[in-house]
């Protein structure tokens, strides 16, 4: 039985249940204390936010927004142990754009670290992709009429509401995680560069299993987080805090191959289905109708 009937797990960083004076200074000012690009959230509408962090998912919170995972910037650290020599100086640039080979570009890599030597001249490379998870149903409806009253509505019930927001894992993989892997990942592999992958620990979950590794013969780091609620002595409420759970290290091509491999069901149940569809439309007659005086 499920104790969360509200589907919002963190607002503009903060549980919807906090009513400290800082979680409603940051409600209030729809601001962003994860390292987004501006002291707001830009989620969405840029004069409109949308705040979610992250929802519930069978009371188990599920990271939905990608600037969620830059708290203290813990992903950068993670990746640059992948990427480079413990003794490396290294930065990170967020939102690079990449080019194939005929100068269109093949999308922005989320962050680049890039180790440089004492005269500030890059040596090495790696691309760091942030993967949240897309939701089905609707989110906005049940943000836009909690934080219309949030110290009233911070437990809600909304689980009766048509289209009930979810985590779509599938989506997340097809329309986000593989084409990332196709295009941009495939010009960093033919470059020899390293890939570092952080995802949400219930979206690894429901990926295929991946022949893993030794760090050191790997091409991609599957950074693998979950949200760890955080309760304090004058905070009655607690917060969520990002903490890294697993690493899984991966050969380039087989990876992707184990990702985009379908699962095939029974041909027997697919002709099944399509001699049903005929046998219906074989029984339904035509419908004839007579159009009187057409002119």
């Amino acid at each position: 039985m499920s104790i969360h009937k509200h589907p919002l797990a963190e607002v503009f960083g903060y549980l919807t249940i906090d009513q400290g004076e800082k979680a409603n200074r940051f409600r209030t000012h729809r601001l962003c204390p994860f390292n987004n690009k501006v002291p707001n959230c830009t989620k969405d509408k840029a004069k409109n936010p949308l705040g979610v962090c992250s929802i519930y998912q069978d009371d188990v919170p599920v990271i939905t927004c990608p600037i969620r995972f830059r708290e203290d910037w813990m992903i950068a650290d993670d990746a640059a142990s992948f990427f480079f020599d413990e003794k490396a100086t290294w930065s990170s640039l967020t939102e690079v754009r990449m080019n194939d080979s005929k100068d269109k570009s093949a999308g922005n890599i989320d962050v680049v670290l890039v180790a440089y030597d004492n005269n500030g001249k890059v040596y090495d490379f790696g691309a760091l992709e942030i993967q949240a998870v897309y939701i089905s149903g609707n989110v906005r409806e049940p943000f836009e009429h909690y934080i219309k009253d949030p110290q009233s509505r911070a437990l809600m019930d909304w689980s009766k509401e048509p289209n009930y927001p979810r985590p779509d894992y599938l989506s997340s993989s097809r329309k986000r995680l593989v084409p990332q892997l196709l295009f941009k990942g495939g010009i960093l592999h033919s470059w020899r560069k390293k890939t570092a992958v952080a995802l949400n620990k219930g979206f690894f979950a429901t990926l295929p299993n991946l022949e893993q590794v030794p760090k050191s013969d790997a091409d991609i780091a599957w950074l693998i987080y979950d949200l760890e609620l955080i309760k304090e002595k004058d905070h009655k409420s607690g917060r969520y805090s990002l903490k890294k759970v697993d690493e899984v290290f991966t050969k380039f091509e087989p990876a992707l191959l184990s990702i985009t491999t379908p699962s095939p069901g029974k041909i027997e149940d697919f002709i099944k289905l399509l001699q049903e569809k005929l046998d219906e439309q074989l029984e339904t007659p035509p419908v004839n109708k007579t159009i009187e005086r057409p002119f």
